[in-house]
């Protein structure tokens, strides 16, 4: 049946919606724990039976020891996926297997190259400094999103044990009204993003308020705060509702 067929086929479809909000905000921590366990189970980029896992008052913690640092983002990103998860602790180490291991020098040389035929990183603007395998990124460019692609080249790289981006913004005018046009570009990714959400604009740093319904939404809040020209800070004060 479609919506056409019968009036009262949309209030139906949010009431339902609206009732399995209230089943997921009503996961108690061991519901949650076995859903953390079986999205990493699922998820063929991880070694489920490395990652230790705790929940406290829907705050997850990870523990264990992983043989890469892509491996230990693509955990994380899992535990973002689950429905319920308030809070992320990430207690992981990176222990290199003997055949991933690659001296600072290549890992370095490898950054480079994966830069040049990057199409959207700048590679004449970012210095790649290689130490024990933790790769710091240094530089300026103009856009966020310039920055993260950056970050994102490195990750899988053979040999890294972990990413500091300290990548900077290149300073630009702020427009006047760039908190409306924050608001504008969260009621176009859904409308719901934009109910209950303060944005505060002081010069070129935007701080984000108020409570929103998954980590999900909050990165693509975030987001799209980072994509307002001008900005080059953005502080992310904003909860997952419990």
């Amino acid at each position: 049946m479609t919506w056409a067929n019968t009036a009262c086929a949309p209030s139906l479809f949010f009431r339902s919606i609206h009732a399995i909000t209230e089943v997921i905000a009503m996961k108690t921590d061991a519901q949650l724990k076995k859903d953390v366990e079986a999205e990493l189970e699922w998820n063929p980029a991880v070694n489920a039976s490395k990652v230790g896992v705790a929940v406290h008052e829907g705050v997850v913690t990870l523990t264990g020891h992983l043989d890469n640092y892509a491996e230990k983002r693509a955990v994380e990103k899992a535990v973002q996926m689950v429905a319920g998860v308030r809070g992320i602790a990430l207690e992981l180490d990176v222990k290199l297997d003997p055949g991933h291991r690659r001296s600072d020098s290549d890992i370095a040389t490898a950054a480079e190259r994966s830069f040049a035929w990057h199409a959207l990183v700048p590679a004449d603007r970012i210095k790649v400094i290689v130490e024990k395998g933790w790769i710091t990124l240094k530089g300026e460019v103009d856009w966020d999103y310039q920055r993260r692609e950056a970050e994102k080249a490195v990750r899988s790289l053979t040999g890294v044990v972990g990413v500091s981006n300290a990548i900077t913004l290149k300073a630009s005018a702020t427009p006047a009204d760039v908190s409306r046009r924050i608001h504008d570009a969260l009621t176009r990714h859904a409308d719901s993003e934009s109910k209950g959400i303060t944005v505060t604009v002081k010069e070129d740093k935007v701080t984000l308020q108020g409570f929103v319904d998954s980590w999900a939404e909050r990165a693509s809040i975030y987001g799209a705060a980072w994509s307002a020209p001008g900005v080059r800070t953005v502080v992310n004060e904003l909860s997952v509702r419990p």
